[in-house]
């Protein structure tokens, strides 16, 4: 009997490749830029698209959600921001045909995820909606799967998230402020808000790395 294989687009953290590699199970992350997970031997660096008739069993795929999330819609606002939400509009279908390749690959199992957003609206509903702190994780951070062939991911330890503060004006004053939205903007402010909480790559390790 062959192995089974798993690659997980998308994932330069390599948080989930190392979670299913330590259940013996032959993962590997994806991504057009360099791992910084410490395994390159598992890392894939390439565009996902080249590799997504390689033979896998499952893939679990994190496509990029910059012109997806509903965090910066904003920005797409023509009358404000003009040729620039133009091009960011046309940047938001690019990126939505990704995830329709990623979502149409010949895998039997696959799994798509993504914020809150435009795949919510313009593909259709996710499967499932979860949270870091559903996992074991003080964290906040509303992440949506679409799930293919595969069940929905059982809580494995609920905790209460931590607040890091309240928002004092705008549309949003008085709310908590979580981890996600407290990140300090810097370059690699989008990589740090990206990564899997550790609890989540475990849980999708032992109940889906499995079920290969």
């Amino acid at each position: 009997m062959s192995r089974k294989k798993v690659i997980i687009a998308c994932e330069e953290s390599q948080i989930i490749t190392i979670e299913m590699r330590k259940l013996g199970i032959e993962a590997y992350s994806c991504d057009i830029i360099d791992c910084s997970g410490g395994h390159p031997e598992w890392h894939i660096k390439d565009d996902v698209l080249n590799h997504l008739d390689d033979g896998w069993d499952l893939m679990i795929a994190h496509p990029p959600c910059t012109y997806l999330s509903n965090a910066g819609i904003r920005w797409f606002n023509e009358h404000k921001y003009g040729n620039k939400a133009k091009q960011r509009k046309k940047l938001r279908i690019k990126a939505y045909n990704f995830v329709m390749k990623l979502a149409n690959a010949n895998i039997h199992k696959i799994v798509i995820e993504n914020p809150v957003g435009w795949l919510n609206s313009h593909w259709r509903r996710p499967d499932q909606i979860i949270q870091p702190y559903q996992f074991g994780d003080c964290e906040s951070k509303r992440t949506c799967l679409w799930i293919k062939n595969l069940p929905i991911l059982k809580h494995t330890k609920i905790v209460i998230p931590k607040i890091y503060g309240y928002f004092k004006r705008g549309k949003k004053k008085g709310q908590p402020i979580y981890g996600t939205q407290y990140c300090k903007f810097s370059e690699d402010r989008g990589k740090i808000r990206s990564k899997t909480f550790i609890g989540i790559a475990k849980a999708m390790a032992e109940q889906w790395g499995n079920l290969v």
